[in-house]
């Protein structure tokens, strides 16, 4: 795994603001490579503490979370993003009104930008 493009996808997940989501397409863009999906899926898998690193906030692209082992069961992302105010419809996150926006991106894309 290198390192530097793992601390810049942590940096990326750190930006997701409280109540919304991302994708693991919008975190490989932020990245530097959006096909990077899996990777991200990967280094995100072995994030040391997800209370710096908010990684329960990256869904997929149909706003569905993780597999049971992810954060210690089954419904525990699921339960994290619904303490945020994060709502879901049909087991999925409602990502018209929770998942970021584009200038949400832009704003992140900057601000990672603006730290190397």
């Amino acid at each position: 795994m290198d390192n530097n493009l793992a601390q810049k996808i942590y940096k990326a997940v750190r930006l997701i603001p409280r109540g919304k989501v991302a994708t693991y397409s919008h975190i490989a863009a932020l990245a530097g490579n959006p096909n990077l999906r899996r990777y991200v899926g990967n280094v995100l898998h072995k994030n040391p503490d997800n209370s710096i690193t908010p990684c329960h906030r990256v869904v997929n692209a149909k706003g569905f979370c993780s597999g049971s082992f992810a954060f210690g069961g089954s419904d525990i992302q699921q339960q994290k993003l619904e303490d945020e105010g994060i709502e879901f419809i049909d087991g999925h996150v409602d990502m018209s009104r929770f998942c970021i926006k584009e200038e949400d991106f832009e704003i992140m894309k900057v601000e990672l930008e603006m730290e190397e």
